[in-house]
């Protein structure tokens, strides 16, 4: 075997600067990261009788403050606020509960079909009160896509007295309703298994359903489950990733992303195409490898009949909260303000709630910029002295809030 310094080898060549760049980034390190680098502890509520109980799995973190209860989009799980709350914690004196909803993440229930907005607010009701009693810290609503709907729906319903705050990342009636039809389409475009978690978790950043490689690293586990059904940390159960994915850098299309493209960028963006892929086939059921296999903890397609519900008359039931409120949309795409509805952009003008636009990201928006998250939201929460400022960060100055 010729030795390093054989004269007889080919030497390699020289690398320029961007070679061994490109060279780094497909080392790039996929392999997933525990909820604990971010939350302080995890539990499982238990709501109702011994005889019919639901159980359903949250992540806290903070002792004092108001309560921000976190509820994530449609297809993810509380994981997907791992990042945003360790960015959130180190910038006010808070509270954080995430909840896994119904259907999602590791929460078990018996009706685990049932994603209407009724079933889910009161979820999110019960979770509250089984976690801190019948009288809870000031709460603020927090919710992403379908779980910023669910936000509206808890907040201007009985179940949740003490409700002081409303925030709804990315989530706005009219373009949520449009991009509707196209989402079965975009289910059906995702690969249907992943060979290891690390594979998942590559597929999601180089997709660009999550952009931020950290919370990807970290959400991802709570999407997808492996087939075998082991107990335990799946974290803990994978093999690192080969490089398996070619990155493409001209459209991404996010889960439920509410944009007039939705329905172009379903079809332009698949597995199946030279940009975004996986090296190694995909997994079905039947094949022998589907025992080690990853696939999606539920199937969205089958929800269908709840996906209107979710976002129809939200816009009006959304201004009619009588609390504080603050809407944050993504600036993919140039879109802002833009993106509001006749009711929404009326509302805003009449100063009825709080609006920012963040720089180009992503649906994921918390996911993809949390920093940017959490400044908004700590400027919201100080601003109507719901939470004061960590001595660390008193002398910062938060984002100007429309």
């Amino acid at each position: 075997m010729a030795s390093d310094l054989d004269p007889e080898q080919p030497q390699r060549p020289q690398l320029s600067m961007w070679e061994e760049n490109f060279d780094t980034e497909k080392k790039r390190d996929y392999s997933p990261v525990s909820w604990n680098e971010y939350f302080e502890m995890m539990d499982d509520v238990v709501v109702g009788t011994a005889e019919s109980k639901d159980v359903f799995r949250v992540y806290k973190s903070g002792v004092d403050g108001p309560l921000l209860v976190l509820l994530h989009g449609g297809g993810h799980s509380a994981l997907s606020w791992a990042v945003f709350t360790a960015a959130m914690s180190s910038r006010v004196t808070c509270r954080v509960l995430a909840m896994d909803l119904r259907g999602h993440g590791a929460t078990q229930v018996r009706h685990a079909d049932d994603l209407s907005t009724q079933t889910m607010s009161r979820d999110v009701a019960n979770v509250v009160r089984a976690t801190y009693g019948e009288i809870p810290p000031p709460i603020i609503l927090v919710g992403h896509s379908m779980g910023g709907a669910i936000a509206v729906h808890a907040a201007c319903g009985p179940l949740l007295s003490s409700v002081v705050g409303l925030v709804v990342i990315d989530v706005v009636e009219g373009s949520a309703m449009d991009m509707l039809h196209s989402m079965q389409n975009f289910l059906k475009g995702r690969p249907k298994s992943f060979k290891t978690l690390d594979h998942a978790i590559e597929w999601s950043f180089k997709s660009g359903q999550i952009r931020n490689l950290e919370s990807a690293k970290v959400s991802m586990a709570g999407q997808v489950r492996r087939c075998e059904g082991e107990e335990g940390d799946t974290a803990e159960q994978v093999s690192p990733v080969g490089e398996g994915v070619t990155e493409g850098h001209e459209e991404y299309y996010d889960l439920n992303c509410a944009t007039d493209k939705a329905e172009s960028a379903a079809s332009e963006v698949r597995p199946s195409d030279p940009e975004v892929k996986l090296s190694e086939p995909e997994v079905r059921p039947s094949d022998p490898e589907a025992l080690n296999a990853y696939f999606w903890k539920i199937d969205l397609s089958k929800a269908e009949k709840y996906w209107d519900g979710w976002f129809r008359g939200i816009s009006n039931l959304f201004l009619s909260c009588n609390v504080p409120k603050l809407l944050l949309l993504a600036g993919a795409l140039f879109k802002g303000i833009d993106r509001l509805d006749r009711d929404l952009t009326i509302g805003q003008m009449q100063g009825k709630f709080m609006m920012q636009v963040l720089p180009p990201c992503g649906h994921a928006v918390h996911e993809d910029t949390p920093d940017k998250v959490a400044d908004a939201l700590a400027s919201f929460l100080i601003r109507h002295k719901f939470a004061e400022a960590r001595s660390e960060t008193k002398s910062s100055s938060y984002p100007f809030m429309r």
